[in-house]
């Protein structure tokens, strides 16, 4: 554990982070970059190369297929919690780290806490933090920070994101028929990518299983279950 090396770590969830919100400039472009760092890090076994390289206009009209089309895909709270009060749970517990380190989700584009972007550069922030922990030789500090990583992949990025790349791949297909998407590579990137911080930092991740996963209902004031269309004629 050194300085160097929680900079690189922030330096990839920095460029995930991006990469998941709806692109404004080509994050492809400083791949080349990342790839060393990736290396560095020992993940350079774990990547499976591009398979055709995209422009920016080819990004943004993918962004719009996959996320478009599938809504509520990059929130962790719309995976199969029971009901919306354990929703406003779940968004509570997340905003609460946030709190915590001075983390504030905003900006032109705003999304809600438990959106994978807003994770990820969470995460991107703790490494800087352990970083500058690591630098100022501030113990007490660099451990808190170890411990806030552990947590959040322990109770939320480690635990819905393998569920996030699952529901991609079922969504955009794994067949040769269907066109490459960069997003699923990308997700994987990002699976794999925790998986190897959770191994790094000593966090115990549980991934849920897709099986039996439904979405989270949402609150009876939007529903629609009470519709007349959705009734059953007598």
């Amino acid at each position: 554990m050194n300085t160097e090396t929680a900079i690189r770590r922030a330096q990839v969830y920095r460029f995930l982070a991006d990469a998941f919100l709806y692109p404004q400039e080509n994050w492809l472009e400083d791949w080349p970059s990342l790839q060393p760092i990736l290396a560095d890090l020992g993940m350079d076994t774990r990547l499976t190369p591009l398979q055709k390289s995209f422009n920016l206009s080819d990004l943004q009209a993918e962004h719009r297929r996959v996320f478009g089309l599938s809504g509520s895909l990059c929130y962790e709270t719309e995976y199969g919690l029971p009901h919306e009060y354990r929703q406003s749970q779940e968004l509570a517990d997340i905003s609460g780290f946030y709190r915590a380190f001075g983390f504030n989700v905003g900006g032109a584009v705003r999304e809600r806490p438990d959106h994978l972007a807003a994770e990820l550069e969470f995460m991107y922030l703790l490494a800087l933090k352990e970083a500058w922990a690591l630098e100022q030789g501030q113990a007490e500090w660099l451990e808190t920070t170890l411990q806030a990583q552990r947590c959040f992949l322990e109770d939320h990025l480690g635990r819905w994101l393998p569920l996030f790349v699952a529901s991609l791949k079922r969504l955009i297909g794994e067949d040769q028929e269907q066109p490459f998407s960069p997003y699923l590579w990308l997700a994987q990137l990002a699976a794999d990518f925790i998986q190897s911080e959770a191994e790094r930092i000593g966090a115990r991740v549980n991934p849920l299983p897709l099986s039996g996963i439904a979405p989270t209902p949402l609150p009876a004031e939007i529903s629609c279950g009470d519709c007349p269309v959705n009734l059953k004629s007598p």
